[in-house]
């Protein structure tokens, strides 16, 4: 083989060989010594086999993992793509065989597989497409659904979209795209960064990959081959957020059980044989858990619940696009690595099918593009917000898919998650505050570079603290000194959410206060039993988080009177007021990130600015707890000018291996919200040996 390995200074693989295949198996190799205990928690994942390592905490994970058939549906769609694109196809074996044949160096590397007792195994053609299911299919957060229906059977129909905003269990992000009129270089520029559940190691790997086809910088998902995000060949450049399109469904179904075993659902035609077998998962120290696995006509049968009728008992079904239609996009890929105009990358991304995004490109020559891409089924509008009956013919599903919206881009464009180009595909969007700071920052200048552009990044600017601002400087009457002294501390702050800020930890204490108070009235009594669904979907069914996340709007509008909500937010002054004065906002808001291995030592992990709603986006859940579980994931800007003045971070470092000197070494520059160069001379990297 000729693949050669190099490094920068902070550790980034930077890969070359003869061609794309031999170049995959490079980047499955170093991918599997760099991070192996992480490539193989994702692989368990998406099999459902973690609580056989992890314990009995893992086992709701994995009984949802086998009963939504995601090994089945990866293996499916690793089919199809075998029929219809057999060079894609074994591009993605070539990667995994690179993970297979540096999975026991990684390994004995990586000291979590003593310490769980686990031993390396095996990864089939399939799996990168399974982890690939695994990591997004949360990410629509379909169960928002099982909350609106629960808001509409316990508070009543017409508030069904009263709580509706990204929440606690979506994932976001920022991006922009700026002309070359607008930069000091006159090329343009890509940046922003992805919004996820913060884990160690990180979710997104930086990773160059070159061979006579191509030359790409960029962030790669570890356990799949290629950059499928963000990435720069240097003639174009592209990146992605959530364009929070709702593309998955459930439906209620009624099921029973026919005297030789089999299961019958019923669907619009009457009684339908489903499909119906049994696994055992296996837990450390504790007894296998048998699951029955179902599927109907609509989709894999994901929870059971109450309703009995005709002898049988009701469920409820999932029904996502790439388990209908056998296909994932993977063959989006490789032509994302050729790419070199903006045309190339919106011809590949036509084949693209989950997660949908909104992507935005530039290209060297003066090309832009913003376009969402990815598959959105033609149905009811009823199936985007509700769970909805399997036996009504009227919720189907269209043959075809949506037409996806683009835009022309006018000196630049923001994405942020808010309602805007994506507007028709989706439900629930993020308020407009962080796309407008953003879009106001980039209007202030026409001469942004890579470093000016990074300052973006860092804005601690907090637009969504105007409306319980507005509601301090109202309540100005009948407060104790203590609270009055409270507001007064407020209504002079700067609104920013910087780490050290005192007056930022002040308002924190009372917006816990008052959405605690909020949560506590009678008006969301019926709200506070616990909704009957697994645990692992409680991040969106909890009272509290929603209504903390929804604050701004429940302070004008919803249940609780008027009246009400004015003496909530005295009684929470005055509260905030005789407690112990605050500390720093970052001393509370300190990161939480998730580890399959959780480490002991809490205190390691530091303080954070931002908050939610701030361009430096790191949500923490007010009222309940100011720890930041998620933040962004990674930040970048592509420069078209000049690929090496291009920028990049990861919250961690690019080894997953605890003690290796590129563990967590760019944490610091990440709080501080900084950016690493990204380095594409060969001259100025290092050669791996061996």
């Amino acid at each position: 083989m000729s693949i050669e390995v190099y490094r920068d200074a902070w550790g980034v693989p930077h890969l070359r060989a003869a061609d794309p295949d031999e170049l995959a198996f490079a980047q499955g190799r170093v991918t599997a010594r760099d991070r192996a205990w992480q490539l193989e928690v994702e692989r368990h994942r998406a099999q459902g086999t973690t609580a056989a390592f992890l314990g009995a905490a893992e086992l709701g994970w994995d009984t949802f993992a086998r009963r939504v058939r995601l090994a089945d549906t990866a293996r499916r769609c690793f089919d199809r793509l075998q029929e219809t694109d057999t060079a894609t196809a074994a591009w993605v074996r070539a990667y995994v065989d690179g993970v297979n044949d540096g999975l026991a160096e990684g390994a004995g590397r990586a000291r979590e597989f003593a310490e769980t007792g686990l031993a390396p195994g095996r990864w089939e053609p399939w799996t990168p497409l399974a982890v690939w299911l695994s990591t997004h299919i949360l990410f629509a957060g379909f169960p928002t659904k099982l909350w609106r229906d629960e808001v509409a059977r316990r508070l009543g129909e017409e508030w069904t979209e009263l709580f509706a905003t990204d929440g606690p269990g979506t994932a976001g992000s920022n991006g922009w795209v700026v002309a070359g009129g607008r930069t000091a270089s006159g090329a343009a520029l890509v940046a922003g960064d992805p919004h996820r559940f913060i884990e160690a190691p990180g979710v997104y790997q930086q990773i160059r990959l070159a061979c006579p086809t191509y030359d790409v910088v960029g962030l790669a998902v570890p356990g799949i081959p290629g950059l499928a995000h963000f990435g720069h060949t240097g003639p174009v450049a592209w990146a992605i957020t959530n364009a929070m399109a709702d593309y998955q469904d459930l439906y209620r179904e009624r099921l029973r059980r026919l005297p030789d075993g089999t299961v019958e659902a019923l669907g619009p035609d009457g009684w339908a044989p489903a499909a119906v077998h049994r696994e055992t998962i296996e837990v450390a120290d504790a007894d296998p858990v048998a699951v029955e696995v179902i599927e109907t006509a609509r989709g894999p049968v994901i929870i059971d619940t109450d309703g009995a009728t005709d002898g049988g008992w009701g469920a409820l079904a999932l029904r996502y696009p790439p388990r209908v239609t056998g296909e994932l996009g993977f063959g989006v890929l490789p032509a994302l690595l050729r790419a070199r105009t903006v045309s190339d990358v919106d011809a590949a991304l036509d084949g693209w099918v989950e997660p949908v995004n909104v992507v935005q490109a530039a290209d060297t020559e003066g090309g832009l593009l913003h376009r969402v891409a990815g598959h959105v089924p033609v149905r009811h509008r009823a199936n985007s917000l509700r769970i909805v009956p399997a036996w009504d013919p009227e919720h189907a599903w269209a043959a075809a898919s949506a037409p996806l919206p683009r835009a022309e881009v006018d000196g630049h464009a923001v994405m942020a998650n808010a309602r805007g180009l994506a507007a028709p595909l989706g439900v629930e969007f993020a308020p407009p505050h962080r796309a407008a700071r953003i879009d106001a920052l980039l209007g202030a200048s026409t001469a942004w570079t890579p470093e000016t552009t990074a300052a973006i990044h860092a804005d601690t600017d907090n637009p969504s603290a105007a409306r319980l601002l507005e509601a301090v400087r109202r309540a100005g009457q009948g407060l104790s000194p203590a609270g009055a002294g409270v507001r007064e501390r407020l209504l002079a702050w700067d609104r920013r959410m910087d780490a050290d800020s005192a007056d930022a930890g002040l308002y924190a204490a009372l917006r816990g206060a008052v959405v605690r108070r909020l949560a506590a009235h009678e008006a969301f009594a019926a709200l506070r039993e616990p909704a009957p669904y697994p645990e692992l979907f409680r991040p969106w069914l909890a009272l509290g988080p929603r209504v903390a996340f929804a604050l701004e709007t429940l302070l004008g509008a919803g249940p609780v009177p008027a009246g009400d909500v004015e003496r909530i937010v005295r009684e929470a002054l005055d509260e905030t007021g005789a407690a112990e004065p605050p500390a720093a906002w970052g001393a509370t808001h300190r990161l939480a990130p998730w580890q399959a291995l959780p480490d002991p030592d809490d205190e390691q992990w530091p303080g954070l600015g931002g908050d939610h709603d701030c361009v430096f986006s790191t949500s923490s859940v007010p009222g309940w707890t100011d720890r930041s579980a998620r933040a962004s994931a990674a930040r970048y800007v592509w420069d078209l000018a000049d690929r090496e003045r291009s920028r990049w971070i990861v919250p961690f470092g690019a080894s997953g291996v605890p003690g290796d000197p590129h563990h967590r070494d760019q944490l610091p520059l990440w709080l501080r919200g900084e950016l690493a160069p990204v380095t594409t001379d060969w001259q100025n990297l290092t050669k791996e040996q061996g």
